[in-house]
């Protein structure tokens, strides 16, 4: 009788554990949004340590209209600077300068600004990004205007939303150009 009950307390359990992380999947899938023809999809941020002084966020964007618009981001409840960043590879360093004027976004393209990518950065953390929760951000479309944008926190070095933790590469913040070493 004892191990019956043990064979269907271990199958409860591993049931239990899966519908948890399908929970937990559903929770960090994010709500799209819609700024004049600017659709947004699948907004989500990596969670930090404590005493990081910059987090990152992705999210995928299409310009459904029929001119290019540009994207910049205004400004994050978590942090006192928000900024898109680009990503180029020289010399075998990998360099994030902020996009200065902005993202373009052509009309009918659909832009993914994902991990080792284009990105928004949120810099000077008032507070660790926490997985499990959201952080909030103003972005500016040129022409399609204002909307503000709830990205949900996955693990560090997640490398999509719902994703667990994978291999992060470290990053050095310095003249405001993030690098990362080969």
């Amino acid at each position: 009788m004892t191990t019956i009950a043990c064979k269907y307390c271990r199958s409860l359990g591993a049931a239990a554990a899966v519908l948890i992380g399908e929970l937990w999947a559903a929770q960090v899938h994010a709500a799209d949004y819609d700024v004049g023809p600017i659709h947004i999809a699948q907004p989500w941020a990596r969670a930090t340590p404590k005493g990081a002084k910059s987090g990152a966020g992705y999210l995928t964007i299409t310009n459904n209209g029929s001119t290019a618009d540009r994207l910049s981001c205004v400004s994050s409840d978590a942090s006192a600077k928000c900024q898109l960043h680009t990503m180029t590879t020289e010399d075998g360093v990998m360099k994030m300068p902020p996009a200065e004027g902005g993202l373009e976004i052509k009309p009918g393209e659909t832009v993914m600004l994902k991990p080792s990518s284009a990105h928004l950065m949120f810099l000077d953390l008032k507070h660790p990004l926490e997985q499990g929760n959201t952080v909030a951000a103003t972005l500016q479309f040129e022409k399609a205007g204002t909307t503000e944008v709830e990205f949900p926190i996955a693990a560090i070095g997640a490398s999509a939303p719902g994703a667990a933790a994978g291999p992060a590469a470290p990053m050095m913040h310095g003249g405001g150009t993030m690098q990362m070493k080969h």
